[in-house]
């Protein structure tokens, strides 16, 4: 069994929103709602000021607080890679996910759109494109990435690229108080 991860190499996004326009259009995503937003912070002061961009999405946590919360068992992780995914069948719309995630990668769809593709009063979030990655392609917003920022990968595989960049480069986690073993890491 594979685990699929992310490894985010801090140093070399320049917060071109490249990822975010990527995954809005490959997933047709309602209005307000980005699975993969990229914040931005200003530090320092001026003649030694810089802007910081961290680029977030889903972390697909091993030990996913938002499965845990969800009601309806809507939330459920797929156990050929990993990945977490919402049933928007089965939801119920208590946002009782959307509390639990200690990112925020969760998003709660009033409707309001007008979208057919997803059902009104449902969680959403970002599924690492599995609709790509079922055909042995990669998510969008890695393959857009035009300063290559976002690897992707099997973390189990000790040989592969994700694996190797996180051992050498001593990745870190977001949150890493919140124990929930995020798929997704950082390089500082």
């Amino acid at each position: 069994m594979a685990r699929l991860g992310m490894v985010i190499d801090l140093a070399r996004c320049v917060g071109c929103d490249a990822c975010t326009v990527a995954c809005q259009t490959e997933n047709g995503t309602p209005a307000g709602i980005q699975y993969a937003p990229v914040f931005r912070k200003e530090v320092g002061k001026f003649p030694q000021a810089k802007v910081l961009f961290l680029p977030t999405l889903c972390m697909h946590c091993a030990d996913a607080p938002c499965m845990k919360a969800c009601p309806t068992g809507a939330i459920s992780k797929r156990e050929q890679d990993g990945i977490v995914l919402v049933d928007q069948d089965k939801c119920c719309g208590s946002k009782a996910c959307v509390a639990a995630c200690p990112y925020g990668a969760l998003h709660f769809y009033d409707g309001k759109s007008g979208l057919k593709k997803f059902t009104p009063g449902t969680a959403q979030k970002c599924t690492f494109c599995s609709h790509r990655v079922d055909r042995g392609l990669d998510p969008a917003c890695v393959v857009t990435c035009p300063t290559r920022c976002r690897i992707f990968g099997d973390l189990d595989d000790p040989q592969s690229e994700v694996s190797r960049l996180m051992r050498e480069r001593n990745s870190v986690a977001l949150r890493p108080d919140a124990g929930t073993d995020p798929s997704v890491r950082y390089l500082p």
